[in-house]
């Protein structure tokens, strides 16, 4: 039987399968009000009809001044949960699970807002040089990640991930190449692990449902993180209560990876899985079903992330249930076809 197809289940949530929607921006809230438009719904509640396990909305901002973009998704005030109800419900239809990403950019802000960061650093040359947050705005935020958390349980959705990668604020805290921080939040690892950590209970005071936190397990840098900080990072989160690490890479800084192939961050997954006894989610170029297969029946991770292999074919699970010789029960409005 095809272990990709069984059941996963974390804190009283069971996902059908152990196939992921990973979170991937649709610059799409055209009013820039960060409200959910029709277009996320049709979008979404296909790759459920399509039998994903779980789907993982994009990156949605904690604050309006904490976008990529003018165009993303928000959970800053209770105008937009109603939004998050109506896809939750579509999501539900089909015996599917959502999840919602928290999310704030620092100093990757595309907007024409304030920017702030860890420390007064530009991302590139082409970037703004960013606002040194203050300890207020640091508490602030973590309130804003808090006032999200308990919006999204207003919402009925099953799953929260915090957006700890990819170069965005919390990430900016993390890696040394970005905090050069002389108080309590920078400086030596425990202090820049200190704001996420500081999330993680807010979240926790407002949310008792399954907590994952997306990681950028390495740099690609010679003076910034890797695998083995994160596998002490897992730890960590673990013993606050986080239920996955969903390992992904890159993005503090300009430098692209080294290599990039099928399964190109795998490892880190199952390193950190291994080493700090924590589930975690695979991702990174993972296309064909038997790669995907491979990884969960080897415990390299509990969960496979599909990105833009979701966006090319909205049912992969359709057609790796073929290639798996599982029987994939269609939808029934589906099954002349399937």
């Amino acid at each position: 039987m095809s272990q990709l197809f069984t059941p996963y289940e974390v804190k009283g949530v069971t996902l059908k399968n152990r196939i992921v929607m990973s979170p991937m921006c649709m610059y799409s809230s055209m009013e820039k009000d960060g409200m959910l438009t029709e277009w996320h719904k049709l979008h979404y509640a296909t790759r459920a009809a399509g039998q994903v396990g779980l789907i993982i909305t994009e990156a949605t901002s904690v604050h309006p001044d904490g976008r990529i973009s003018s165009e993303d998704l928000g959970l800053w005030n209770d105008q937009q949960i109603q939004g998050y109800a109506e896809l939750a419900q579509l999501i539900h239809a089909q015996d599917t699970r959502i999840g919602i990403q928290l999310a704030h950019a620092g100093r990757k802000v595309g907007t024409e807002q304030a920017m702030i960061a860890p420390s007064a650093i530009a991302f590139s040359e082409k970037h703004r040089v960013p606002e040194a947050m203050s300890l207020e705005q640091i508490q602030r935020t973590i309130e804003d990640f808090a006032a999200a958390a308990k919006r999204s349980l207003q919402a009925g959705l099953d799953v929260i991930e915090i957006h700890a990668a990819h170069g965005y604020l919390i990430n900016e805290f993390l890696s040394p190449l970005s905090n050069k921080r002389e108080d309590s939040y920078g400086g030596s690892e425990e202090n820049r692990y200190r704001i996420l950590g500081e999330i993680i209970d807010a979240i926790h005071s407002e949310w008792s449902g399954p907590l994952f936190v997306r990681i950028s397990a390495n740099d690609y840098h010679v003076e910034g993180l890797n695998t083995d900080d994160y596998i002490r990072y897992a730890a960590r989160m673990k013993k606050q209560g986080v239920d996955l690490v969903d390992c992904s890479s890159g993005g503090v800084v300009p430098t692209p990876p080294t290599a990039i192939f099928p399964g190109y961050q795998v490892s880190s997954a199952e390193r950190i899985r291994r080493e700090a006894a924590i589930a975690t989610g695979a991702v990174g170029l993972i296309t064909s079903p038997s790669l995907a297969e491979e990884i969960i029946c080897n415990g390299r991770a509990d969960l496979v992330f599909l990105g833009r292999t979701l966006l090319a074919n909205p049912y992969w699970a359709h057609t790796a249930a073929k290639e798996l010789a599982y029987p994939l029960v269609a939808p029934r409005q589906y099954t002349r076809g399937w």
